[in-house]
């Protein structure tokens, strides 16, 4: 007999019932050291303060309306987004698969209303994920995202991962835009060097395509900048946002400029939930928390002590880990057994990591991740590395 939960998981058998900060509290009591801070999605960790007061306030006085009214917690965030990013304006969606779909019909819509309809095709890499709909698997192409979902939404070209070559060879008449995360998040903490993000940004500017960054796992702090892009110092047309933007709320956005969302005129998309007054309201305590003076400094500066100390990790438990990778708070460790037993060897040591692509595990703690944390963390991690090498 079938769960009355979709059996589409494969659950750890863990239950938590409460979370402070960066700890998540299991049923039985047990508190468990949060490295993955539900996908990098808890971005201020569990419960903050700021994040509490405004949803409490908000849902005392308003959830939701729809869009047919003004909303002023929308027009809020969204000129806080505009005024700290390249974009002159955003749509809100309520998460990054949605965002990825408006991003599509955005990128497309623009060449057609330039007389240019034949432009429909979006060049993706390897490794990407952009989510799990029709047109997001479709983008992604591998065998895992695809198969017994078919046909396939035409469209999409995927080209290698680095392989500038076959990127430029990909770039026709036909193109509409070039898409791509800063880093890889389910693909192995894979970061997109500045000299390829430049790269991307003069091929777009040559052809005319759109540059799409899709920076759902990467953005919001993550990196140490409030976008990943902005350490190759080029901005895209399109982004994708969501995960971190909500801390925990389902949230996401598309920010644009003028000229890239210019054929997205009235009637042309629209969400029922997307922007409401309670998402939005929590949003902004997000934004103004990772954007207040110092913030990202900060994220900098434990992201550096954490890599550190993996590092050192690494250097002493060469049998279980490869390499470290990532930046900021955005890190992978590439293992040597099968990431699985790695991931299952933490909740033993009440730890939490997610794994990703390349046999990698992520590490995406919250940006409130403190120092004695992070030395918590990279001592819970060697427990780990002896546990699975058969020392523990």
């Amino acid at each position: 007999m079938i769960p009355s939960v979709l059996p589409t998981y494969s659950r750890a058998p863990l239950h938590f019932v409460k979370g402070e900060g960066s700890w998540l509290i299991e049923e039985d009591g047990r508190r468990f050291l949060d490295l993955g801070s539900g996908i990098a999605v808890a971005a201020l960790g569990h419960a903050h303060p700021a994040i509490v007061q405004a949803l409490t306030d908000q849902a005392q006085k308003l959830w939701h309306v729809s869009n047919l009214y003004e909303i002023p917690q929308q027009q809020a965030l969204a000129d806080r987004l505009v005024a700290a990013t390249f974009a002159d304006t955003v749509f809100f969606t309520n998460s990054g698969t949605e965002s990825m779909e408006l991003g599509v019909k955005m990128a497309r819509k623009y060449h057609y209303e330039r007389g240019e309809p034949d432009r429909v095709e979006i060049i993706t890499f390897s490794g990407a994920f952009h989510g799990r709909s029709s047109a997001a698997i479709a983008a992604v192409g591998t065998e895992k995202m695809v198969k017994g979902f078919g046909p396939l939404l035409p469209g999409f070209v995927q080209v290698p991962w680095g392989d500038m070559e076959a990127l430029e060879a990909a770039v026709s008449e036909r193109t509409a835009a070039i898409l791509i995360e800063p880093v890889q998040g389910e693909g192995g903490i894979n970061v997109a060097p500045d000299t390829v993000l430049k790269k991307l940004r003069a091929l777009c500017d040559e052809s005319g395509a759109l540059l799409m960054a899709d920076e759902i796992q990467s953005g919001m702090g993550r990196t140490g900048r409030l976008f990943a892009h902005e350490w190759a110092g080029v901005a895209p047309d399109i982004m994708l946002v969501a995960k971190g933007i909500g801390g925990g709320f389902p949230l996401g956005a598309v920010l644009a400029t003028g000229a890239a969302a210019s054929g997205m005129t009235a009637g042309t998309h629209g969400s029922t939930y997307g922007g409401n007054p309670l998402g939005c309201a929590v949003g902004l305590a997000v934004v103004e928390a990772i954007t207040a003076p110092g913030f990202l400094e900060e994220v900098r500066r434990k992201g550096a002590l954490f890599r550190q100390k993996l590092e050192g990790l690494v250097a002493g438990n060469p049998e279980v880990f490869e390499e470290v990778r990532g930046t900021g708070f955005m890190l992978g460790l590439k293992c040597r057994p099968a990431n699985g037993d790695v991931v299952k060897a933490g909740y033993e040591e009440q730890l939490i990591t997610v794994p990703a692509a390349d046999n990698v595990i992520r590490l995406l703690p919250a940006l409130t991740l403190g120092d004695d944390e992070i030395a918590e963390a990279a001592d819970r991690l060697d427990r780990v590395a002896k546990r699975v090498a058969g020392h523990g």
